[in-house]
């Protein structure tokens, strides 16, 4: 064979291998993941039957189980979502645990208001709903403010909003001032009152032995409208043409600034939102630290789809199983739940890593 069939021949290899990165990468660094957890699960003494019969049971179990990792998947998919409106004009935003966390705070508060609970056709939930997404979209906008006035970095920004947020969730549930409830003893908890029944998200099935909420068709109908607007409409357009191009962009008439503030309310709002759902549809009263690192798993489900909404649903799917699975086996099997991250970990690293390789062939 000469050179320059081999060079072809590479050539070929490279863009099949690009074309199904979407597939085959993701699958066989999630096969290699799970290889890697499970030889460390033995080296720490746990039998792997116990472990995986645990994990099984966490994810898949029981209704209540699949239930849990759905409404699990539901949050993380909405902050992969935002993510990936936000690459798409070139930003990053790692902000996601400060949007839900300020989207938690103010579901609470107007899920408090009095007569919130007496509103009519859903409103009393809709609304703390709505103001959760909005909160969460301030919260990313202040960014998109910080980035077109004065160049600061989003993902500078972004993070150190997240810091300022969860301390403003840690004050709102310490003081009595703000949302934690009143104190009646040295015992009381610091955390709000429980929301009333009416500002809670209904459940799909009606019975808490499957509490599957709402949120699951929300981010369904909310992921294709995503897609559509990436692929078909004009501020889509405007979105790419931000994220290749900024300065050509502006010449052309559009508006850069506005552009990337949009993107990151969009962003946040999606975060905010996932915030409002967990506390409406699981959890009913505001703690600190109620939103567990949702957030930055959110990050890495957005960072694996590469851009595609159609990758954020299956990572936010793969991840929210395996969240319930690696709580199970921490309970049941005394795996800690630490080795769920390390998987997630080297899930990113592999796809990175080959997306790298791929992308350098392309260019030589």
């Amino acid at each position: 064979m000469t050179d320059t069939s081999l060079h072809k021949s590479g050539f070929l290899w490279t863009q099949v291998a690009r074309d199904n990165i979407g597939i085959v990468v993701p699958v066989v660094s999630v096969l290699a993941a799970f290889s890697i957890g499970m030889i460390a699960i033995v080296a720490m003494g746990v039998p792997l039957g116990d472990a995986l019969l645990a994990f099984w049971k966490g994810a898949f179990g029981s209704a209540y189980a699949i239930s849990a990792s759905l409404n699990r998947a539901v949050v993380l998919g909405l902050v992969g979502i935002g993510f990936v409106i936000t690459m798409r004009a070139g930003l990053t935003n790692v902000g996601g645990e400060g949007q839900i966390a300020i989207g938690g705070m103010t579901a609470t508060a107007f899920c408090l208001v009095p007569g919130m609970e007496t509103l009519p056709l859903g409103l009393s939930f809709i609304l703390p709903m709505l103001a959760g997404a909005f909160a969460g979209g301030l919260w990313g906008a202040i960014a998109g403010v910080l980035k077109v006035r004065s160049g600061t970095n989003e993902v500078i920004s972004t993070l150190l909003l997240s810091f300022i947020a969860i301390w403003l969730l840690y004050w709102s549930v310490q003081s009595e001032n703000l949302l934690r409830q009143p104190m009646t003893s040295s015992a009381t908890l610091p955390e709000s009152l429980s929301i009333p029944a009416a500002t809670q998200v209904p459940l799909l099935t009606g019975s808490y032995a499957s509490p599957v909420t709402w949120g699951l068709p929300i981010m369904v109908v909310l992921a294709l409208l995503v897609a559509l607007i990436l692929s078909r409409s004009l501020f889509g357009f405007r979105l790419g043409a931000v994220g290749h191009n900024p300065v050509a962009s502006a010449r052309a008439g559009i508006p850069v600034g506005l552009t990337i503030t949009l993107a990151l309310f969009i962003g946040g709002a999606l975060g905010g939102l996932a915030g409002a759902l967990m506390l409406q549809g699981e959890q009913y009263s505001l703690k600190a630290g109620f939103s567990s690192g949702y957030g930055f798993d959110g990050l890495v489900v957005g960072l694996l789809a590469r851009g595609s909404v159609v990758g954020v649903i299956a990572g936010a799917l793969l991840f929210g199983f395996m969240r319930s699975g690696g709580i199970s086996m921490e309970m049941i099997a005394t795996v800690p739940s630490a080795l769920v991250g390390i998987i997630q970990g080297i899930i990113v690293v592999m796809i990175a890593g080959a997306a790298y390789y791929l992308d350098r062939e392309t260019t030589r």
